[in-house]
């Protein structure tokens, strides 16, 4: 479904650096990892990434946290939704991350249509809870990670010759493959929140049953389809460095956030694959190192 502004629209009204410091609050608030890489991001695009992150975060909060003010998450995301299309639509918004959002998609060329899948998938986490096999839970990422991949790298740029269109499979890539190191991470708290995003297919090849989520249990079987998942999410990360290379801007930023997202996979390991009673992660020095080392891959 495609989103075009009116004819004759008003003038955009800019966003103002207190609509970007909010943005701003709402990254450092809500993820360690991301906002970590975010400091390695160049100030001519800091805040363009903020203002994606916030509008997405604002999203997913409706959805996942709370919804207060409105009568259901459901009415929430809608409400989101409706003043995405209206910004987009009239070229203003009255809420400053919003305001904060269509400055950027305007400045970046972020097309109106790519968060389409977003808020789509955002309305199928309230009601959708199990996946039959990992076709289903691709289309479910279309929304909650491929939309982000495609804005960063609109955002981000491209560095001659390449072209866009050339960039965007390896922005899916890297989208999915993070979006998938979260998944396995969250295993337990997804369980507890009454969801599961390891494909069913692939539960009954391993002979994982949902009684051993609930129960929490490590078994051979658990371990096999937890590293059946990180091939796949390998493959994924793989696919996508070449296209970090090649991004016009914070190739750095972004390849940390690749090492550090995939550094959930060593945590897991580490933490002999207990992902129901430990959240994997890395310590600070560690991040330091994963930095280190993506300066490594972008540069040398």
């Amino acid at each position: 479904m495609m989103m075009r502004t009116v004819k004759n629209a008003p003038m955009p009204a800019a966003a103002t650096p207190a609509d970007y410091a909010a943005c701003q609050r709402v990254l450092f608030a809500a993820s360690r990892n991301f906002s970590f890489a975010g400091r390695f991001f160049s100030r001519e695009v800091l805040h363009h990434v903020q203002a994606l992150y916030a509008f997405l975060r604002v999203g997913d909060d409706r959805v996942d946290e709370s919804h207060h003010g409105f009568a259901s998450s459901s009415a929430a995301i809608e409400e989101w939704e409706q003043t995405y299309r209206q910004a987009f639509a009239t070229q203003q918004s009255s809420h400053p991350v919003m305001r904060a959002y269509l400055s950027t998609a305007l400045t970046c060329g972020i097309p109106p249509e790519t968060m389409v899948p977003y808020f789509r998938s955002m309305r199928e986490d309230l009601t959708v809870t199990r996946y039959p096999d990992f076709a289903q839970l691709m289309r479910y990422m279309e929304g909650s990670a491929i939309a982000v991949g495609r804005a960063m790298t609109c955002i981000l740029g491209v560095r001659p010759p390449c072209s866009l269109d050339e960039i965007i499979p390896r922005a899916d890539s890297l989208a999915v493959a993070m979006q998938l190191s979260n998944f396995l991470r969250d295993v337990g708290q997804d369980w507890r929140r009454g969801r599961v995003y390891l494909p069913e297919e692939d539960l009954v090849r391993f002979g994982v049953t949902e009684d051993d989520l609930a129960a929490g249990r490590v078994t051979d079987r658990f371990v096999r389809l937890m590293e059946f998942q990180i091939e796949r999410a390998e493959g994924y990360y793989r696919d996508a460095v070449n296209g970090v290379r090649r991004l016009r801007n914070g190739r750095w930023g972004i390849m940390i956030a690749l090492e550090v997202y995939r550094g959930i996979h060593d945590a897991i390991r580490r933490s002999n694959y207990d992902v129901f009673t430990r959240r994997a992660g890395a310590t600070r020095a560690h991040m330091l190192l994963l930095a280190l080392r993506a300066w490594w891959r972008v540069y040398v």
